[in-house]
């Protein structure tokens, strides 16, 4: 439970980052086009907090960025085919 406790500041700004993107989809909800950098702006936030999370706790590992980057794209390939279906 400490553990977690300790880690509670980036789980915060991540759900923010989270938030901000699911308020930009409904805000912005007629424009297509901004839905889509939205979603890759935070898929790409998603890959930096990732980042710059593990790089504070020294355990970042190229395969810990390989695993950002694969959750993130699968995502956002969720999110996309959402958008842009006909």
């Amino acid at each position: 439970m400490r553990k977690f406790a300790k880690h509670m500041p980036h789980y915060f700004s991540l759900f923010g980052l989270l938030l901000a993107g699911i308020l930009g989809f409904a805000i912005f909800s007629y424009d297509r086009i901004f839905q889509i950098y939205t979603a890759v702006a935070v898929a790409s936030a998603y890959i930096v907090w990732g980042a710059f999370h593990h790089a504070l706790h020294k355990d970042l590992y190229l395969e810990v960025i390989i695993e950002y980057v694969v959750i993130s794209s699968l995502g956002l390939i969720i999110v996309l085919s959402l958008i842009l279906r006909v």
